[in-house]
This record gives structure tokens, sequence and C-alpha cells, in this order.
């Protein structure tokens, strides 16, 4: 499987969301991500049974150290109401995640959630004290904008410390109207331009948003009531028309293709997926090798109206 390095950490292009993962009734779908050459998965503290389950799994395969674990914590609605973008938030977060997945380090770890308000110097000097102590390989953000994860590298660099390597956000090619779920960030247009300018590695959740581009939605069917906030708009259907037209070319699906959207890019991606079925996850496998051109991407985002040749 293609890979990206991250602080020397080899993280495969697709990872696997275990968000769902207490839905799935069983762990065969890892058993065979991983038996696919598929290192990296993602999960949260606000995941209680998804890494309950997952630590379980890592302990009964004993092949923690072929793994690399994402985890996430101080999300403002795990535990105790109100902002917890803290260092007290944090640290009790990451211990407990450690204990669920029987781990006694955590390859990346990322903020869940942003508080734009609170200061960025005490979470910064938390992460480091964990850095150091070796239960942390790098960290991260994960519903940041990109201004804040400069302000926080910014402020680790006047301090001497280790900042943020990599950041976790929705990117997709339906372009979300509004946050899926509070608090969350979409990869706008300058957000994309700013990695593409430092080469920070985004590892997009949603990367398929949600399944828009499966076939099972259409302007007519408002069944799902969080698509239809989320994505249904004159622009999204034109880039679902896009990317059945640019699959039936390439003999490959309109979903690969808009996997292929967020793997392309001017900057290092990687892809979270939560495949439900065997099915799905072969096609997001194959996906990995499809590749689009700088003309196919900009064409699929609208940018502009005719595909050349």
């Amino acid at each position: 499987m293609n890979v990206i390095e991250l602080n020397g950490i080899p993280i495969s292009r697709l990872i696997f969301g275990t968000g769902d993962l207490r839905k799935l009734n069983g762990t065969e779908l890892l058993d065979r991500f991983v038996e696919a050459g598929g290192t990296t998965i993602d999960t949260a503290h606000q995941y209680n049974t998804a890494e309950r389950i997952l630590g379980a799994w890592i302990k009964e395969n004993g092949h923690r150290d072929k793994l690399v674990i994402m985890t996430k914590g101080a999300h403002h609605d795990d535990g105790r109401p109100g902002p917890r973008v803290d260092a007290p938030s944090v640290r009790k977060d990451l211990l407990e995640s450690l204990d669920r997945l029987n781990t006694d380090y955590i390859d990346l770890y990322a903020l869940h959630r942003d508080e734009p308000g609170a200061p960025v110097g005490p979470v910064m000097e938390e992460l480091n004290l964990h850095l150091a102590e070796g239960r942390i390989k790098a960290i991260g953000a994960s519903n940041w904008t990109y201004k804040r994860i400069q302000e926080a590298n910014d402020y680790a660099q006047r301090h001497g410390l280790t900042g943020f390597t990599f950041n976790s956000v929705n990117l997709a090619l339906a372009v979300a109207k509004e946050p899926r779920w509070a608090g969350c960030v979409s990869a706008d247009e300058e957000t994309a331009a700013w990695h593409a300018r430092n080469q920070m590695p985004l590892l997009a959740w949603s990367a398929q948003a949600g399944g828009f581009f499966s076939g099972q939605f259409s302007p007519e069917n408002h069944s799902n009531a969080d698509m239809v906030r989320v994505y249904y708009n004159e622009a999204n259907w034109e880039r679902y028309k896009r990317a059945v037209t640019l699959a039936e070319a390439k003999g490959v699906s309109a979903m690969q293709i808009a996997l292929a959207f967020v793997l392309n890019r001017a900057f290092p991606t990687c892809a979270i997926i939560g495949p439900r079925r065997q099915e799905e996850l072969e096609e997001s496998l194959r996906a990995m090798a499809l590749p689009l051109t700088h003309d196919e991407l900009a064409w699929l985002n609208l940018e502009r109206e005719v595909l050349a040749g």
C-alpha cells in the first residue's frame, strides 16, 4: 500500500476509520485492511467503544508494532460539558485512550476539536511533555483552522517546542455546505493553498463525503436529512455528474474518482475511510492506484468548464 512519511513514521495513504466500528459486528474488515498492507487506524477518545474493540483486537493479534494508531482527545462534548481544549483534558483523555487501546504509546495524537478563544500555549506545553516521555510520537490537530494551527506552531517555535506536524479536517470532492458535526472544519481553497505551501500532511476525514458518490443519493431522494443538509446543492450534483462521466471513461466507479480526488493533491494526503462491507474496502483499495491529472482535478472541482482531451 502507498505510504507517506510523517516524522519518520510511514502512514498508509488509506486510514481505517473506526467511528462506526461498533456497527461492523466484528473486526474482519480490519483484518483484511492489514492483510492488504494498511497500517494506519484512526480512532478517538470520544469513540469509547471503538477504542476498546480496537484495543482488544490489537492485544489478540499481537501486532502493535505493525500498526500506526491515530487517536484524538479534548473533544468539547466528551466527559464534561463546555470547552476542553486545556492541559488537564488532554492528559485525562490521552491516558484513558492508552489504557483502552492496550498500548503504551500513540503514533499520531490529535486534538479532536478547537476552542478558538483558548490560548494555544498550555496545550502545546502539555502535548510536548507527552512527546518527551514517549507516550506520543507525533502531534496534530483535527478540526482546527489552518490559522489556528499556524498560531500553535508559531508558539512552539518561539518556545523551543515541537509543533503540529499533521492536520485532519474534512476534504472531499463534494464540498460541505455547513459542518457535518458541531465544531468541524472543512478544507477550503485557502487551506489547500496553505498545505501546498508548507507541505504539511492532511489526513482527510469523510474523504468520500459519506457515500455521496455511491449512487445511493439523488436530488429527489431526501431520505437522509444529514446528507441533504450538508451536501445537497447544485454545485455538488454537478461534481457528482462529472465524477460519473470520468469514471465511465476510466472504467472505474464514481466513488473511486472521489477518493482519487483526495489522494492526488499538490500536498501529502491520506484518506480516512469507513467501509462497512468488504466490497467497499476493496473498491477503496483499488482507488489508490488511480492517478488524476491537474486538469481532471480542476474539472471535477468546477474550476474549468471543459476537460482537455
